[in-house]
């Protein structure tokens, strides 16, 4: 007998006017901003113009999700601090790493919605299914005759079968096409609640039978030095830190910071510190309301003290010139 989903009636808060949600857009705040009930920034650490999309569709208990980027991303945040997420990649195309450890083409990432950190290569896909707790632990109990297992309630990268993730690839892709032919009247009919379910017991049912978490405490060890380093890099953008004073600060060796970030971010210090420090003056640019914001105060307010080499690393990495980025705000705005 096929395992069927509990009834799932979300609350107020738990309904989306805009079940169907799609953008596609230039401008990765937008992008981040864009997802509606949960709490995203998006980091762009490759060079060059930004494009990338997403499409959700918000099922009753179950959110359908496609995005796509043609750079490399650092994203962060949560998607929910009750709900449980289940992530893979489609096109890979590099090194990916989700909370510390690294994709490949079969594995799945799972665990609770409250931390969210993934690095992406450029031109990076993946499908997701975002599914509230109210819905996954009677059906996980149902599965399983057991309670939801504990591994869940972290961030896990687990190795499935090539033809299961094939088979869980193509099923949930048509079953976005599918439910976009859905009206908002129909959400609750034994159809679509039937097509939610196929998809994520697909998914549950993907997942490998048995799941060791012995990595994990090395590789939570690694992330919180890089956290910590971060956060102080970051307490106060518009002064220069050495390397040394930050390894003392964080407790780490040199040695050990640039191994750990290269681990965790597939990077150095020296270079995500940049990277995050032109987002920031990249953003405050895009939140310019007159014309009295000028490009020298808010480089300097991020660190950046030779506007040559700043103005250079910016179109580098962002594929125009700040005092573009400001004048095209400017007259958005307008």
């Amino acid at each position: 007998m096929k395992t069927t989903a509990a009834p799932f009636h979300p609350t107020p808060d738990q309904v989306h006017v805009e079940w169907i949600h799609a953008v596609d857009t230039d401008d990765i705040d937008v992008l981040a901003a864009s997802q509606s009930g949960w709490q995203l920034q998006y980091e762009q650490l490759s060079g060059g113009p930004f494009e990338g999309c997403i499409r959700h569709i918000q099922l009753p208990g179950v959110r359908l999700v496609f995005e796509s980027a043609n750079q490399a991303l650092r994203q962060r945040g949560q998607i929910g601090s009750t709900d449980y997420g289940f992530a893979m990649a489609l096109d890979l195309g590099g090194e990916a790493i989700f909370n510390g450890q690294r994709l490949d083409p079969n594995t799945i990432m799972v665990g609770k919605g409250d931390k969210l950190d993934l690095c992406t290569p450029p031109h990076f896909s993946m499908i997701a299914v975002v599914v509230s707790a109210d819905l996954l632990q009677p059906l996980w109990e149902r599965m399983y005759h057991k309670p939801m297992a504990s591994w869940l309630d972290q961030q896990i990268v687990l190795h499935a079968q090539p033809a299961a993730v094939a088979a869980l690839k193509a099923l949930h892709l048509g079953a976005m096409r599918r439910a976009a032919s859905f009206d908002q009247s129909t959400l609750q009919s034994p159809a679509c609640l039937q097509l939610r379910d196929d998809v994520l017991i697909e998914w549950i049912e993907t997942l490998p039978p048995q799941v060791s978490t012995a990595e994990l405490e090395t590789v939570a060890a690694r992330k919180h030095i890089v956290d910590r380093a971060c956060e102080i890099m970051m307490s106060e953008p518009s002064e220069t830190l050495s390397m040394l004073e930050l390894c003392r600060q964080v407790g780490a060796s040199r040695r050990k910071l640039s191994y750990c970030f290269q681990d965790v971010l597939g990077t150095s210090p020296a270079k995500y510190l940049r990277a995050s420090r032109l987002n920031g003056v990249r953003r405050d640019l895009k939140a310019a309301r007159d014309a009295s914001v000028s490009v020298q105060d808010v480089a300097t307010r991020w660190g950046f003290d030779h506007l040559s080499q700043f103005s250079q690393d910016y179109k580098h990495l962002f594929g125009e010139l700040p005092s573009a980025t400001l004048r095209l705000n400017l007259k958005r705005i307008k």
